[in-house]
């Protein structure tokens, strides 16, 4: 399999694009949970049947990147793929020194964000970025070996891994994080996301009140015929709600407020081109134990 994956990621980018547009209908067609997932998640947010049909392909491409990018040579660069828009943001965010925290949805190619990190800010600033170690024991091998390079460190969606993570802020380095992953039974809370309750991570927001970081939004556009990506960085522009140093009661409706400034924020993202977000990711699944019953 491995071999298979290396004589994959030497293919040229347009022809692995093209051939991750053709599984991504494949998925589909095969599929009636993932077709099923994705029309209803896509229509609670009100997007239009044609952005939800590139969204189908852009996942197929999204797939397909991986392997070129997590088996490309250490010394190959992707600089003279990308451009930047909102680069000053992150830069004025590090002149703080109080730590970034870059918060990214399931949108365009989040694997290609994290390499145009490393490549610009990584030599002075390096970059944490969580991740949950696939199941899969070839692909865990390939993730661990692959992502790290320099300036770049992994951290497991584990308590190991949110030390790790805290440690990196606290020294005034970047983080990056999916916020609308669904978090772990008792690590979330349900906040609205495109009107429908959503267990949502407290991770982002904890991290911000404990070190003093400053949040960041941050996507990677995939451009259309090869011609490569755009970062998109944006600030956030609703700060935080406190959760620290309050009545129980009181924290947990801080936590709810702060999860739905965040996926306000995501939400904000998502809509500038809902066609690359990953509508077939299971948003809405309640984990065991949890109840949306109440849910705002």
């Amino acid at each position: 399999m491995m071999f298979l994956l290396r004589w994959i990621s030497r293919w040229p980018l347009g022809l692995l694009h093209a051939v991750g547009s053709a599984l991504g209908w494949l998925t589909w067609a095969l599929s009636a949970s993932y077709r099923h997932r994705l029309r209803t998640n896509a229509d609670l947010a009100g997007v239009s049947a044609a952005a939800r049909r590139r969204s189908v392909a852009e996942a197929g491409r999204m797939v397909a990147e991986v392997p070129w990018l997590w088996l490309m040579p250490p010394e190959q660069t992707i600089s003279h793929l990308v451009r930047w828009e909102g680069a000053e943001v992150i830069e004025a965010a590090m002149a703080q020194g109080k730590g970034t925290l870059l918060l990214t949805p399931h949108l365009g190619s989040f694997e290609m964000a994290a390499r145009a990190i490393v490549e610009r800010f990584g030599a002075n600033q390096p970059l944490t970025a969580l991740y949950r170690p696939a199941r899969q024991a070839f692909l865990r091998e390939m993730e661990e070996t692959s992502r790290h390079r320099p300036g770049l460190a992994t951290a497991p969606a584990s308590l190991a891994g949110v030390r790790q993570m805290l440690r990196a802020l606290k020294r005034g380095e970047i983080v990056g994080l999916l916020p609308d992953q669904v978090p772990p039974e008792g690590q979330g809370v349900w906040a609205p996301f495109f009107g429908q309750p959503a267990y949502t991570m407290t991770l982002a927001t904890r991290m911000v009140q404990q070190t003093g970081a400053v949040p960041v939004l941050l996507w990677c556009e995939r451009l259309g015929g090869s011609a490569g990506f755009v970062v998109h960085v944006h600030a956030l522009d609703e700060a935080l709600p406190d959760a620290m140093d309050q009545s129980e009661a009181a924290k947990n409706a801080a936590q709810v407020a702060a999860a739905s400034v965040i996926n306000r924020a995501m939400e904000r993202v998502i809509n500038q081109n809902p066609a690359q977000y990953l509508w077939g990711y299971h948003r809405y699944k309640q984990p065991r134990g949890q109840s949306a019953e109440g849910a705002q």
